[in-house]
C-alpha cells in the first residue's frame, strides 16, 4: 500500500530539487556562474534589478525545505529553532561595531585578538557572536579564531544599504517583548489607534513618549540610518522587479505619494527618461530628498522631469491629473504603516485627484492564508505546487515578519488582497481593482477609477 506522507514527501524533495536546479541555471545565465560560500564579494545578480526569475525559484526552495525539516525533525527541534534564534542580536552588534568593515581590508582572514581590539570589544564574546553567525554563512572562521567575511556579512558593512535596514529593524524585538501586555491591557487590547501600538506600550514603560516618526526627525544618525535603509528593503524584498514587470512605457506621470528621498522614483526616472516625475512627501522629507536628488540624479533636475511638492497625504490630495498615483513599500508614507480609518482618509484624498484614465499602484506585501484561498492562482498571482503550503510557507516569511514589524510599530498591518479590494472599492469610494503583479515579496496592485 501507498504510503501518502512518503509521497508527500517525495513530492518536496522534488520541488527542492527542480526549484535549486532552476536558481542555478539563473546564476549561469548572468555568465559568471554559480556563487560561492565562501566568495568574498558580491555576485554580480545580487546587485541586480531584474531577478524575479531567481527569487520565484527561491521562494519554492525556502518554502518546500522549511516544510521538509518540519514534517522530518522532531517538534520539540522545531519550536526551540523559532524562539531559540538570536541572529538579530549578533547581526546588530556585527552592524554597529562595523565588524564587516575591518575584515573587509583583511579578505584572507583576521585573528580573533586583531579584530576585537579594532572594534573595542571583548575577544571571547566577539568570538561567540561571529561563531553564531558562521552558523549561517554570515562570516566564515578560516582558522581557529580566524574570522574573515563572506558574501553575506558584506551586507553588514556600514556602506550597505540593506545593512542599514539591519539597524532600522533592531529595536523591532524589544517592542515584539510586550506584545502579549497589549493584547491583554484594557486600553490597548482591542484597540487599533497607532498610539496604541506596542511601541507606544514600550516606551511609555521606559517613561517615554516621544513617536516614531519625531525620533527620527530629531536624531539626525537615525535619521540617515532610516533613510538608507529604505532604499535597502527595496533591495531585500527586490522592489526594483517593478522597474521591469511594469509597463512604464504607456506611462507619462508618476506621482510617488510618500517618496521619501527616492527610493524608487530615482532609478525609474533613469530607466525611463521619458516619465515626468512628482515626489510628494512631508516638507523636511522633501528637502532632503532635493539634496539627495542633486547628487545623484543630476540630469533629471536639469531636464525638468521631476519636481517635489510637500504635502501631508492625511490632510491634502496629490498633485492632480497625473497617470501613475504609486505607493510603495517602505516603513512611512504608505498604507501598510496605516491602520484601516487612515489608509481610507490616503485613498479618498487620492481619488478626488485622478483623472478619468489614471491608475493607483500599490507596491506592498500581500498576504494569503496557509489553506487555499480564491485569490491565489488567479489575477497574476502564483499558486505553490502541491504538497507545499499554498502561500509558500516559510518562503513567504519575509511578508509575514513585515507584517509583524507594522503591528509593533504602529498597530498597522500588511493585507490580503480581498482587504486591498475592500479599501479601494468599498471603503475608499470608487476605486477598482485591476492587475496584479507577483514579484514574490511585494505585489504591485493596480486599481483604477470604477466604471458605473
Amino acid at each position: 500500500m501507498t504510503d501518502l506522507n512518503e509521497v508527500k514527501l517525495e513530492a518536496l524533495l522534488d520541488i527542492i530539487n527542480s526549484s535549486a536546479r532552476q536558481a542555478i541555471a539563473e546564476y549561469k545565465k548572468s555568465g559568471h556562474g554559480v556563487p560561492s560560500a565562501d566568495s568574498p564579494s558580491f555576485h554580480p545578480l545580487d546587485l541586480a534589478t531584474d531577478t524575479l526569475a531567481l527569487k520565484k525559484a527561491i521562494r519554492l526552495l525556502e518554502g518546500a525545505y522549511h516544510q521538509l525539516s518540519a514534517i522530518l525533525a522532531p517538534p520539540q527541534q522545531t519550536v526551540c529553532n523559532i524562539f531559540g534564534n538570536f541572529n538579530w542580536a549578533c547581526t546588530d552588534v556585527a552592524s554597529r561595531a562595523r565588524i564587516a568593515d575591518v575584515l573587509d581590508t583583511h579578505p584572507e582572514g583576521l585573528s580573533m585578538d586583531k579584530l576585537a581590539d579594532a572594534v573595542n570589544l571583548d575577544k571571547n564574546k566577539t568570538a561567540r557572536i561571529l561563531r553564531n553567525l558562521s552558523l549561517v554563512g554570515c562570516f566564515k572562521e578560516v582558522e581557529p579564531d580566524v574570522f574573515a567575511n563572506t558574501r553575506i556579512s558584506l551586507i553588514l558593512k556600514s556602506t550597505n544599504n540593506s545593512g542599514c535596514t539591519a539597524r532600522v529593524y533592531s529595536d523591532f524585538p524589544k517592542y515584539g517583548t510586550v506584545l502579549y501586555e497589549t493584547m491583554t491591557d484594557k486600553e490597548f487590547a482591542r484597540s487599533y489607534e497607532v498610539d496604541k501600538a506596542p511601541r507606544s506600550f514600550s516606551i511609555r514603560k521606559e517613561g517615554m513618549k516621544e513617536g516614531y516618526w519625531e525620533a527620527i526627525k530629531n536624531d539626525e544618525e537615525r535619521r540617515d540610518i532610516f533613510h538608507r535603509g529604505m532604499i535597502g528593503i527595496q533591495e531585500i524584498f527586490g522592489s526594483y522587479a517593478m522597474l521591469h514587470e511594469y509597463p512604464w512605457d504607456e506611462v507619462s506621470s508618476v506621482v510617488d505619494i510618500g517618496s521619501g528621498i527616492g527610493a524608487l522614483s530615482m532609478p525609474l526616472a533613469k530607466m525611463f527618461p521619458h516619465l515626468r516625475i512628482t515626489n510628494q512627501d512631508l516638507p523636511e522629507v522633501i528637502k532632503e530628498a532635493r539634496n539627495t536628488w542633486e547628487k545623484n540624479a543630476t540630469e533629471a533636475l536639469l531636464d525638468g522631469r521631476v519636481e517635489f511638492v510637500a504635502f501631508n497625504f492625511l490632510e491634502d490630495g496629490p498633485v492632480a491629473g497625473k497617470d501613475v498615483y504609486y505607493y510603495l513599500i517602505k516603513l512611512r508614507s504608505i498604507l501598510h504603516n496605516w491602520p484601516d480609518a487612515e489608509a481610507i482618509t490616503i485613498l479618498r484624498n487620492i481619488r478626488k485627484t485622478m483623472k478619468p484614465n489614471s491608475r493607483v499602484l500599490i507596491h506592498d506585501c500581500v498576504l494569503f492564508r496557509t489553506v487555499q484561498d480564491p485569490g491565489v492562482g488567479v489575477n497574476g498571482f502564483s499558486v505553490a505546487p502541491q504538497p507545499m503550503l499554498p502561500n509558500f510557507g516559510a518562503g513567504s516569511h519575509r511578508a509575514y515578519q513585515l507584517d509583524m514589524a507594522m503591528w509593533f510599530l504602529f498597530n498597522a498591518k500588511e493585507r490580503t488582497l480581498d482587504e486591498f479590494k475592500t479599501l479601494g472599492q468599498v471603503l475608499a469610494a470608487g476605486l477598482a481593482f485591476t492587475q496584479v503583479y507577483d514579484l514574490v515579496d511585494t505585489m504591485l496592485i493596480e486599481f483604477r477609477i470604477a466604471q458605473n
